[in-house]
């Protein structure tokens, strides 16, 4: 089968980025050809067929995909960007309109206003109606349960024809004196809490809370890590944060940390916290996380009704502060961490694609 792949946009470290270079690769083991229609993306970083795509806009580049005939092109077209039409479509940056919903909760009234007249969020809300209509996408591969309710709830689109795939991460070393060089070059004492947050677009991901919550808490010896780029302008003062800047190899940070914080307004499904979790660290996160539902809430981490409940933050982080109880759990998060894989995330995806071909 050739499949077409699509995605507009390139980000070196981007988890859709890896992930669309592992399916290719997976798809391609399998006897299957892969050809990828993108604008941004650099020939270098891509082994496979390529087919630039120039455009100046997500609506041009929907357009230009039409034009082209990609559809046509191939035996299955298989988006992971918001375009016209596909055969099957990956939601892994979620619903656009869910987000924004979400974001306006926490924002001035005046912003979600003008962003209203704002012409890239207009083609992306219009797009993603035309993908969940009729003769839009004809099937969808949602990487959580949220996700999949979303789409249903706002457009009607057949939940029948939406598989729920929760992502996967690569597998890492875990080396046992990764942790102890780690934190001595961070210079945290062995009995320092360390809590890591990690990521950019901290508006979103709700860092401002995070420190907040860090500050209310008021744990003796605690200290957040913010791993990632961003603006720490409005933030909150505190001087339990340190900031590291963008991290290479987050597999030598994570078993530094004690814990993993991410107080998100909106994550599909956050890699982020898949891979602390599969480091062994207990995650506290939001119900708007399409994560928590992989976790026992309570037990294998905390699931907070929303980023700005502070006193449900700052008691879940005195509750991970105790060094017992994450030595007692930490097996069992790592035992659930094996269960997700991007092997077996991109073998889920790749039997749904080949299940819907022969079907026609």
């Amino acid at each position: 089968m050739k499949l077409g792949l699509v995605r507009r946009g390139y980000a070196r470290t981007g988890g859709a980025e890896i992930y669309l270079r592992r399916f290719a690769d997976e798809a391609v083991a399998a006897g299957h050809e892969c050809v990828l229609f993108s604008e941004q993306w650099p020939r270098a970083a891509w082994l496979h067929g390529h087919v630039q795509i120039a455009s100046d806009s997500p609506k041009q580049f929907a357009d230009a995909l039409v034009a082209r005939g990609a559809g046509e092109e191939c035996d299955f077209l298989f988006s992971l960007e918001r375009i016209h039409a596909c055969d099957a479509y990956r939601a892994g940056d979620g619903v656009h309109a869910a987000w924004l919903e979400r974001r306006a909760r926490f924002e001035p009234a005046w912003k979600p206003w003008l962003r209203q007249y704002s012409a890239k969020h207009r083609e992306m809300l219009a797009l993603e109606k035309q993908l969940f209509a009729a003769d839009g996408a004809r099937l969808v591969i949602a990487n959580s349960r949220m996700v999949q309710a979303e789409m249903v709830q706002r457009f009607g689109y057949p939940a029948e024809r939406i598989h729920v795939v929760h992502n996967g991460v690569p597998p890492f070393s875990l080396a046992p004196e990764m942790r102890a060089k780690t934190r001595h070059e961070l210079g945290l004492a062995d009995d320092e809490f360390a809590v890591l947050f990690a990521g950019s677009g901290w508006e979103r991901k709700g860092l401002r809370f995070a420190i907040a919550a860090m500050n209310e808490a008021r744990v003796p010896g605690a200290t957040l890590l913010v791993a990632g780029r961003g603006n720490q302008r409005g933030l909150p003062r505190s001087e339990r944060v340190r900031f590291l800047g963008p991290v290479k190899e987050m597999n030598r940070l994570l078993p530094a940390a004690d814990a993993f914080v991410l107080p998100t307004l909106y994550e599909p499904f956050s890699n982020a916290c898949l891979e602390a979790l599969a480091a062994g660290l207990p995650v506290i996160t939001t119900a708007a996380n399409g994560f928590a539902e992989i976790i026992e809430p309570g037990v294998e981490g905390e699931v907070v009704p929303g980023p700005d409940d502070l006193p449900a933050l700052s008691a879940a982080l005195k509750k991970w502060s105790d060094p017992a109880r994450r030595a007692a759990i930490r097996p069992r998060l790592l035992a659930l961490g094996e269960k997700f894989s991007i092997a077996e995330n991109v073998r889920q995806t790749l039997a749904i694609i080949e299940r819907a071909r022969r079907r026609g």
